[in-house]
């Protein structure tokens, strides 16, 4: 009777190790399972995250040289206002020259004819 109990009781300790062992390896399967998911889904954000780096990168190489150009052109058109008023500026003075020179004439005129009614 002793021995049977003894042999009972190993018996259930054994199953209930056996169960204990089971859910001990469906535990570790279940986290390593849930490792490789968390270590999937963060995988996949670090690689979109590197992609739209690389997109960045590309846009603001783009945009380096859009601004280089427009930095050019913008100091192109500067030097095309500032030769278009130094025009200006020398129609100005060319008027100027033609008005005194137009003075100058009409008194050298009136000087002549006065020379010339005199005589």
């Amino acid at each position: 009777m002793l021995s049977s109990m003894v042999k009972d009781h190993q018996a259930r300790h054994q199953t209930k190790k056996e169960i204990q062992d089971k859910r001990k390896r469906d535990a570790s399967a279940a986290a390593s399972t849930l490792a490789h998911s968390l270590v999937d889904h963060l995988n996949t954000e670090v690689a979109q995250a590197y992609v739209n780096q690389k997109k960045l990168d590309t846009e603001t190489k783009i945009l380096q040289a859009n601004v280089a150009q427009f930095s050019k052109q913008t100091t192109q058109w500067l030097k095309l206002i500032e030769e278009f008023n130094q025009a200006v500026k020398e129609i100005g003075d060319l008027e100027n020259w033609s008005k005194s020179i137009e003075t100058d004439m009409r008194t050298i005129s009136s000087a002549l004819e006065y020379a010339y009614k005199s005589t």
